[in-house]
C-alpha cells in the first residue's frame, strides 16, 4: 500500500480518472454543458475507487475501505447484473445455493474475490437468521 494523502484531487489528481480513462480534472460543468462528456465519463474508474480505499484504510476506516474495494470490483460488472445482484441479496430473495452460485460467478467471471466472499458471508448470515428463500 502506498502512502496516499487526502484530498485525492490535490494529492493524486494524475491518478484519478473516469471509466472512459478521461482524467477527473477534465470532467467539469463546462464540459457537461458543452456536451463533451459521455456516459463513461460519468462512471468512476476502479483504480480511483482503490485509491480511495487506500486512504480509508490508512485512516483506520477498514469497513469503508472494504466497501470501496468491492465497489472497484463491481465496476467490471454490467449495471443490469449489479441490479440483479442487489435484488438477490435482499432477504428471502435467494436460496443458499443461489447465493453460493452468485459468489462463484462473481469470482470466476469478474475476478471479484472480495465481493464473492461478501456474498458468501451474506449467505451464511441469512442461513443463520432464516432469511433465505
Amino acid at each position: 500500500m502506498t502512502d496516499i494523502k487526502y484530498p485525492l484531487m490535490q494529492n493524486a489528481a494524475d491518478d484519478l480518472k473516469a471509466m472512459s480513462g478521461r482524467p477527473l480534472s477534465e470532467i467539469t460543468l463546462d464540459a457537461v454543458s458543452d456536451g463533451q462528456l459521455s456516459s463513461e465519463d460519468m462512471r468512476i474508474h476502479a483504480e480511483t475507487l482503490r485509491l480511495q480505499a487506500e486512504v480509508a484504510a490508512q485512516s483506520g476506516y477498514t469497513q469503508l475501505a472494504a466497501n470501496l474495494r468491492r465497489a472497484a470490483e463491481l465496476t467490471a460488472v454490467p449495471n443490469k447484473e449489479v441490479l440483479q445482484i442487489y435484488d438477490l441479496l435482499r432477504p428471502r430473495r435467494a436460496s443458499y445455493a443461489q447465493l453460493l452460485a452468485l459468489a462463484e460467478h462473481l469470482e470466476q467471471t469478474y475476478q471479484a474475490s472480495e465481493t464473492g466472499e461478501f456474498v458468501r458471508e451474506a449467505a451464511e448470515a441469512y442461513k443463520e437468521r432464516n432469511l433465505l428463500k
